[in-house]
């Protein structure tokens, strides 16, 4: 027997509270996924104070859980650095090397949240050895807390990350001069490091609005402090919650917009999936797609919750056009009327962040936004003397070293200067080898002659040469420690390919610093673009049509690789001549183990330089069990048997 439940009478206090608790519910969760967002990093110098103003800002919002309070005060008995006090430092210093130094080490990120905004910060190391950190932190943020001790002042550290600041873009600073409790509030200490910071800054790109506070005792942080009577500026999170947001600015910019992926679920639809990093689009609008410059119209915005009306920045979103046309992943769509520009040269800002140092004329990958691809030093214009702001003369950058250079990238990419948008201007390096990031750095402008200097088209090419020679060119890259027989052996090689009518040409490395490279030694930076040039120089010939034959040490991994990357595939063969140390030093044909033993010779690789040994060459050939004449025959028939040497391209 069923039954049905009878609805309650309208006017049940019980229905009209539940109702009105539903209401209620859904308009604060309305209100808080349509606050807005600040992210704001802290930085400054070494023990001013970062980790401990963050953690009382979370302390004083109450976003701590009961579990996370019972923690931190157990950890402040435990390991903290105010005695039975709590020690706010604790809820951001998580590495157990911070813990036991009293230091930040990595970047630590929070979040949080009051009635008017959301926060993400980014709690930054200050010691100069974790500059790197500090600049991962500051890449996406709004806003800077650049601490200083009250006791210290501005330090150097202070206008390190002050300038850093202002290359990565962030306008709003501001300069919290923490400790006050321990120079009793003064305020002629506060105008006078503010005083300071003013001078200092007034050559950097942003707006800074100086607090005094303490992070320990809580001064100015949430509420107006009695302790500084003459101060009568905003206090911090007041000013957290009311600063501009970039993301307002962005809206006003013409529209741009990195393509991160193909959308193709079948045969009936075609998108272009990515974030705009700038603008507001609608269907109808024009654009143009670069760099290839065709020009479309958006037909829609798609989401997977529906179609819109426009999207703006930080939005991401799938754009289709009303025609066919062929966009990448890499491509930038941008407004028709105000494109961006495209190069592949340009002058840029970089910090470098690796231990191994930045090198003139090797080749890294570039990644900018959502393109990437190899690109090459070609100088160091100068380098920033953080302390005097002075532009010093360098060839090239160590760690956390920041400079000017000339990029070069081989094909031309769409592009904004860094100071009109971080998402098209902000780019960073790669090593090619182990992936790693080496560098973040910031768009100035196009070089000129990458605007002037254009390939010329030329009626007889690569393929009507090798047609005529009736051979596939390539280059047969020897490489090896010296005494390993790389030039007996290429010597060999190119003897028996001229006996057969091949059309040859060996460039050996002593031979070619007697003219093309004698104005370069043997330090690291010099046999980098010593291999550059040889690798453009074989590039040449192999247009030409020839087999090049080039033996060289070259003992870089990353500098072999670079010359592969400026040929065609299949056109770049490595051919290691492979002998250990002790037999390569044993036939020393000139003397040179012997001048690099006794100190007369520096940079000798195999002594005091390291050789980085191939880790997949095409051939290697083991030089302690064959004679130079089988291997020459080795490498003569693995050429023939890949139809290298007979027909056309």
């Amino acid at each position: 027997m069923s039954t049905t439940k009878t609805p309650p009478a309208a006017g049940n206090p019980a229905t009209t509270s539940a109702a009105a608790a539903a209401a209620t519910l859904n308009e604060y969760v309305h209100r808080h996924e349509t606050k807005s967002q600040l992210r704001f990093l802290t930085c400054g110098s070494v023990d001013d104070g970062k980790s401990t103003l963050i953690g009382r800002l979370l302390w004083e919002t109450k976003v701590l859980f009961e579990d996370q309070l019972a923690v931190l005060e157990a950890d402040s008995k435990k390991v903290g650095t105010r005695g039975e006090k709590i020690d706010y430092a604790l809820l951001l210093d998580g590495l157990a090397a911070e813990r036991e130094q009293g230091i930040t080490i990595d970047v630590a990120y929070r979040f949080f949240s009051t009635d008017k905004r959301k926060f993400i910060v980014a709690d930054t190391p200050g010691h100069e050895q974790y500059t790197r950190n500090m600049v991962t932190g500051a890449s996406t943020a709004d806003l800077a807390v650049i601490l200083i001790d009250a006791r210290k002042g501005v330090l150097v550290q202070t206008r390190r990350h002050s300038y850093i600041c202002s290359l990565l873009g962030i306008r709003h600073i501001v300069l919290a001069v923490n400790k006050m409790d321990l120079v009793g509030y003064s305020q002629e200490v506060f105008d006078r490091i503010v005083g300071e910071y003013r001078e200092f800054s007034k050559n950097l790109n942003f707006e800074f609005t100086p607090i005094p506070l303490s992070g320990v005792e809580g001064d100015n942080i949430i509420a107006r402090s009695v302790n500084s009577p003459w101060y009568n500026g905003p206090i911090l999170l007041e000013h957290l919650e009311t600063v501009e947001l970039d993301e307002n600015r962005l809206r006003g910019e013409a529209f741009r917009f990195p393509v991160q992926w193909v959308n193709r679920p079948d045969l009936h639809f075609r998108g272009f999936a990515g974030t705009v990093a700038a603008g507001v689009i609608k269907p109808g609008d024009k654009v143009r797609i670069q760099p290839s410059g065709r020009e479309a119209v958006i037909g829609r915005i798609v989401t997977a919750d529906g179609d819109l009306a426009e999207a703006v920045p930080n939005q991401s979103v799938t754009l289709t056009f009303t025609t066919e046309e062929d966009a990448s992943r890499g491509d930038v769509i941008s407004a028709a009327d105000s494109p961006a520009e495209v190069a592949s040269q340009f002058k840029a800002t970089i910090v470098w962040m690796n231990e191994d140092p930045l090198h003139v004329g090797r080749q890294y990958l570039l990644k900018l936004g959502t393109r990437t691809t190899p690109a090459t030093v070609m100088r160091v214009d100068h380098k920033l003397k953080i302390d005097t702001m002075e532009h010093l003369a360098a060839t090239h950058l160590e760690l956390n070293e920041i400079g000017d250079v000339k990029l070069d990238l081989g094909r031309a990419v769409a592009f904004d200067p860094y100071t009109v948008n971080r998402d098209t201007g902000g780019f960073i390096l790669i090593d090619k080898l182990t992936n790693n990031t080496v560098a973040a750095g910031m768009i100035q402008h196009a070089l000129r002659r990458s605007q002037n200097v254009h390939w010329q088209a030329l009626a007889v090419n690569k393929a009507a040469r090798s047609e005529t020679m009736r051979q596939r060119p390539c280059v047969l890259w020897f490489t090896g420690l010296s005494g390993s027989g790389k030039s007996t052996i290429s010597n060999l090689v190119e003897k028996r390919l001229h006996a057969e009518g091949r059309h040859t040409y060996l460039l050996d490395g002593d031979n070619v610093r007697h003219g093309l490279n004698k104005d370069l030694g043997f330090t690291e930076a010099d046999r980098i673009e010593n291999i550059r040039r040889i690798a453009e120089v074989s590039k040449l010939m192999v247009d030409a049509g020839l087999i090049v034959i080039t033996s060289f040490i070259s003992p870089f991994q990353a500098d072999r690789a670079a010359a592969r990357g400026v040929l065609e595939p299949g056109e770049f063969l490595e051919i290691f001549i492979d002998v250990p140390l002790s037999v390569a030093e044993s036939r020393d044909p000139k003397g040179l183990y012997k001048k690099a033993r006794k100190g007369e010779l520096k940079n000798f690789t195999g002594i005091d330089s390291p050789y980085e040994a191939p880790t997949s060459p095409e051939i290697r050939i083991d030089g302690t069990k064959i004679t130079p004449e089988e291997a020459a025959e080795q490498i003569y028939a693995y050429l023939n048997e890949r139809g290298m040497l007979g027909g056309s391209l």
